[in-house]
Order: C-alpha cells, then structure tokens, then sequence
C-alpha cells in the first residue's frame, strides 16, 4: 500500500478537504497522513488580502513544502490559487465541484440583500464587495478576515448584520443553518475555480503515481470548466485579492463560460459569456472579449487602489 503524504492549511474547512481527499485515495489502495501548518493568509489577519502583497498568500508555504520534498501533494481551495503558478509545480486533478454560488448568513433569519435596511455585510473578497456595491449599494461592506468558526463568532458580536461567503465550505462545515439566501451565480458570478479542490505536486512526482492520484481524484467535467475559468483569469492576471470572475457549466457537451470584471466601488461591470469546446481557447476569447472592452483599464485602476 503506498502512503501519500497530503500538505494542507489547518483550518477546519481546509482540513476537511484534506481528509476528503484522502477518502477518495484510501479508495483507489493509498494510505494517506494530513500535513497540516498555518501559511501566511491564515496568520496575517489584521490586514485585506490584497494588502498582504503576495498572490499566493494561501499556497506559498505548502509550495516550498512540495519542492524541498516534504509532502507529495498539496490541496488548496481551487478559488484561492493565483492565475500563475510556478513551472516546477503541477496541478494534477480537481475534485467533484459543489454548489458554485455564494450565500447571505445571518442570526435573523428574515436578513436578505434586498432589504431597503442598511446593514452591515462582512466579507474578505473584493470580488463580493464589488457586487454588493453594484447591486445593493443600500448596504456596508465591512472587512472580515479569518476562519468559517471565527467569522460566524465575529457575526455573533455584532461585528455585521450577515455575511457573503461561498456555499460550498458554509456546507462542508455544517453551517447552512444560518444561510438566508442563496444568490443566483447569474447575478453573483463565482470566482473562479469556486466550490472544488486543487490537488497540486512537484513536476518531478513519480509520473505513475501522478497518474494514480489523479485517476482516485479527479472530476472529468468539473476540471474542463476550471481549465476554461483558469484560462481566462490567467489571460487576465487575477487572483483572489482582484474582483476578475469566472464560472463555466458544461451542457450537452459545450462548456459556456460567463466572466467578468468588476470596478471595487461596483459601478464598472464588464462582463461576456462564450460558448466552446476547447477550456484553454474558451478562456482566451472570452479574456479577449473583456480586454477588447477595456478590462485591463479597469484592472490597472484596481491594482493602483489596492497598492497606492
């Protein structure tokens, strides 16, 4: 039996994403062990993401970890990987996307978005506060770093009214009892690779195992829609501290990705769909689309913002 050695973030949600894919590999005959630390984005948190001045403030560390040959493989939250990644490291499989969307959680269960009621809403994305902005501008955003369980105590101070947080880890940690609504993805567009796992290795893995891992983990499908949302995000430079989105269905054989880009006071919103075959292309034309329609102007000023 061969043993895997599975690096991951130790917050609650990350660690069940670790012992899920661990699951999934004691399936295929693998033994697995959880290699658990604090990266930076877990311990800097009196800052905004986009103030930490690292696009990989959630990945870095298990990184030198795969490269120095203390773990094998690496999970991440396919929503906090940065558009590019080192060339010595490979992605290698993506696990069964969850529900994509992203949820209102409050301890009133009457608190929806369209109330005329100013409220306080917590959240660390731009992304959400970009939209919230530019569809419910009624209300606060106010910045909310930190894991599920401290999020959900800082809602019960009375830190905000609600929070905007994606569903699939509100699920995972058996918090949907406090969810409110649930936001369409035609209106809140998801970032991209939201609501599946990465499964990350050095180049230099023994390529049967590489094939191995990925033959226990991977999802067919939901890997030719994060390629095309990877495509496009990487065409445009984004990350998870930049409201660049991207979400992408497979229907009747055809993928139809929907992205955009968002100014952070929500009032510049560009956005196209495509329809294809082909995920890298797909998100090619659609990041032309975007550019064409002067993206990158909008992105210059955010990063400006951001990083005065």
């Amino acid at each position: 039996m061969q043993h895997i050695r599975i690096g991951t973030r130790n917050s609650a949600l990350a660690l069940w994403q670790a012992n899920h894919i661990g699951h999934l590999l004691e399936k295929a005959g693998f033994s697995y062990e959880l290699k658990a630390i604090s990266t930076k984005g877990d311990l800097v948190l009196d800052r905004s993401l986009s103030k930490i001045g690292s696009k990989g403030v959630f990945t870095e560390e298990l990184e030198t970890m795969l490269r120095e040959g203390e773990i094998d493989i690496a999970q991440h939250s396919a929503k906090d990987l940065p558009s590019h990644l080192p060339e010595d490291l490979a992605l290698i499989a993506y696990t069964e996307r969850e529900g994509a969307h992203d949820v209102v959680l409050s301890l009133d269960p009457s608190v929806c978005l369209d109330s005329d009621k100013k409220l306080k809403i917590g959240t660390s994305s731009t992304r959400r506060r970009a939209f919230l902005q530019h569809f419910y501008p009624q209300h606060e955003a106010v910045e909310m770093r930190g894991n599920l369980q401290t999020r959900l105590e800082k809602l019960k101070q009375g830190t905000c009214d609600a929070m905007l947080l994606a569903y699939a880890g509100v699920h995972r940690m058996e918090m949907s009892a406090y969810i409110t609504q649930h936001l369409a993805i035609s209106q809140f567009v998801p970032a991209v690779g939201q609501g599946s796992v990465a499964i990350q290795c050095a180049v230099s893995l023994n390529p049967i195992l590489k094939e191995k891992i990925r033959a226990a983990c991977n999802h067919d499908d939901t890997e030719k829609c994060l390629l095309a949302e990877r495509s496009l995000l990487y065409q445009l430079e984004g990350g998870c501290s930049v409201p660049v989105y991207g979400h992408a269905i497979l229907k009747d054989n055809l993928l139809h990705l929907t992205g955009g880009v968002l100014s952070l006071n929500g009032q510049q919103k560009i956005e196209f769909t495509q329809i294809g075959t082909h995920p890298q292309i797909l998100g090619e034309h659609l990041a032309g689309d975007l550019v064409n329609s002067g993206a990158r102007k909008i992105l210059q000023a955010i990063r400006a913002e951001l990083n005065p």
